[in-house]
This record gives C-alpha cells, sequence and structure tokens, in this order.
C-alpha cells in the first residue's frame, strides 16, 4: 500500500526502512538538519540519510500548520513534532510507541523502562489522538528485558517488531481503546538524568547507565576524574565500570583508565 512515514531518531529510521522493502512510501516527514557534534556543522536526521539511501522524497517543515498529507495513511515513529488536531484529521495516523502502553507514555519510553527496572517492555501501534501516546491501540506485543540489554538493544529488537505489528495494522486497524489502569510517563530525559548518585544501590546505578548507552552516557566521577560511564555490571554488590569514556577523552576499558591513573 502507500503510505508516508513521518520520522526523525533511528528507531525511526529502522521502521521506515524495512515498511519501504514492503510498501510504497510517498515521502518522509521529519525534522529540519540540526548543528550536530562539536563543529556543530548542519547534519541531517538518521531518517533522512535513509531515505536518501532508499530514494524517498524527504520532506522537513519545521511546523506542520496546514501541512496535507496526500496519503491516507502515515506512520510515525520517533518523529519528535507537535502533529496539529486538524491535521490528524486529514489521514489515519498511526504511531509506533516503544512501551507497552498505556505504561510510558512520553519521550523517553525505552529509557524509563530501564531506569526502572522493568522485566519486559514491548511496541504498540496506536491512533495518534491530541492527548499525548493515548490513542486506541492497532497492535502490541511484549518482549522480555535482560539484564545484558540497554537502550540500543531494546531500539534495535522494538524496530524490528513495530515492523511486524504494522503488517499486521495496516491497511484498515482494528482500534481498541487503552485501559484507563496502570497509566505513567516516561519524561524526557534531562541533564540531571544523566548524573550517576553513588548513594543509590549499584543495580540501580547499572540500570541508569544502560538505558543512556549507548546514545547518551551516564556521568560520574571516578577516582576524582569526571567520566562517562558506557558500560558496567554488578559484581559481588558493587559497581563495576567497564567501559569508560574520561572528559575530553575516548572510549576505553575501564582498566586501560586505570592504568592511566598511574
Amino acid at each position: 500500500m502507500k503510505l508516508a512515514v513521518a520520522a526523525t531518531a533511528p528507531l525511526g529510521a529502522d521502521v521506515l526502512e524495512r515498511l519501504a522493502a514492503k510498501h510504497d512510501v510517498a515521502y518522509l516527514l521529519t525534522r529540519p538538519d540540526r548543528p550536530r557534534g562539536r563543529g556543530r556543522k548542519l547534519a541531517p536526521p538518521p531518517a533522512k540519510e535513509t531515505a536518501e539511501r532508499l530514494g524517498i522524497d524527504v520532506r522537513q517543515p519545521e511546523r506542520l500548520d496546514g501541512f496535507e498529507p496526500e496519503v491516507d495513511t502515515v506512520v510515525v515513529a520517533a518523529y519528535g513534532v507537535l502533529i496539529p488536531e486538524a491535521v490528524l484529521d486529514r489521514a489515519l495516523w498511526l504511531n509506533v510507541h516503544p512501551s507497552l502502553l498505556p505504561r510510558w507514555r512520553g519521550a523517553a519510553p525505552i529509557e524509563r523502562a530501564l531506569m526502572a527496572g522493568d522485566e519486559e517492555t514491548g511496541v504498540t501501534i496506536i491512533e495518534l489522538v491530541p492527548e499525548l501516546d493515548a490513542g486506541p491501540i492497532a497492535a502490541q506485543r511484549a518482549f522480555s528485558l535482560t539484564p545484558e540489554d540497554d537502550f540500543g538493544t531494546v531500539s534495535a529488537q522494538a524496530g524490528e517488531l513495530a515492523a511486524e505489528l504494522l503488517e499486521e495494522a495496516l491497511p484498515e486497524p482494528t482500534l481498541r481503546p487503552q485501559p484507563a489502569e496502570g497509566i505513567t510517563y516516561a519524561e524526557k530525559i534531562r541533564p540531571e538524568d544523566r548524573e550517576l548518585d553513588w548513594s543509590r544501590s549499584p543495580q540501580e546505578l547499572l540500570n541508569r547507565i544502560r538505558a543512556l548507552s549507548p546514545h547518551i552516557g551516564a556521568r560520574g566521577e571516578l577516582h576524582g576524574r569526571p567520566v562517562t560511564i558506557w558500560r558496567a555490571r554488578v559484581e559481588n554488590d558493587e559497581l563495576v565500570p567497564v567501559e569508560v569514556q574520561p572528559d575530553g577523552g575516548k572510549r576505553m576499558d575501564y582498566d586501560a583508565f586505570l592504568r592511566g591513573l598511574r
């Protein structure tokens, strides 16, 4: 079927590529290029890079007031732009949300699930409505979270599952209301969410590190030096760093970091 995709982040790029393999994607709707990296040069969103590689038309409006979808269905995945109610009425907007709604509505469902120590998460396909992530469910499936999972592995699994669920939901989804119980909110990750509070339990610290790796990174101080901790483990009820990055330096094994202190 012919549809459009609204996506920006890597999860959205993954969903776009999987949909394009089976459907006619009329265009990608994504956010404008933004400054990125140390040089702050303009760079395209990951979804745009995927669309250009696949030869898909790209549209990058700053706002969607007055936007005309021109297709009957738009699949939304990690897009990050408010869609006005009037525009929602012009097509069926199906949103890929990487959680078991109504748990973890909001901007950072994968990170918040990992930080909370959830034992499972999943993907929910919903129809977008004006209220945040509150639309009726078209498809939903859970998967288990393992102690080795981090944001990267969960996001990859969510992208694969999202493509399967969309095949079930398209072209005419059967919608059911979300449960009224069990609603929680996944607030956007703030700078303070990156900071490791060493008074917390080792497992809580590890959960935060997993939730922010490999895309953001948890911050702390080790042996008097500020570092980003990318990987760690818990041994004998203690947090043991595995991969760290000193400020201004490169990622390295923790043992290499310790040798550099001598």
